[in-house]
């Protein structure tokens, strides 16, 4: 939930002022989706995100995303920025 927090949090914050999300199951996964039509990330933030400074009051949120999560994809580019993060889950179908 943190994550996905993080992640929504940037896309209205970053990305336009608003952003769209997405939640499935798959594979055993939580899988979960968030994409805004903002201008796309520079260069240099669209390597895996390192962690901040401790000091840093903001810049903790893709980091996050990405320790919380099992597994996190970011594309990103002039039309918009899409993060896919999942999580093993212990859900099964009924």
């Amino acid at each position: 939930m943190v994550a996905v927090n993080e992640l929504l949090t940037n896309a209205v914050r970053h990305g336009g002022g608003l952003g769209r999300v997405a939640l499935w199951h798959a594979d055993g996964s939580v899988v979960c989706e968030v994409s805004d039509s903002g201008g796309g990330l520079p260069a240099h933030r669209r390597k895996p995100p390192a962690r901040p400074a401790a000091d840093q009051p903001g810049g903790w949120g893709l980091w996050l995303a990405e320790e919380l999560t099992d597994e996190f994809d970011l594309r990103t580019g002039g039309g918009g920025t899409t993060v896919r993060v999942s999580s093993r889950s212990s859900l099964r179908e009924p």
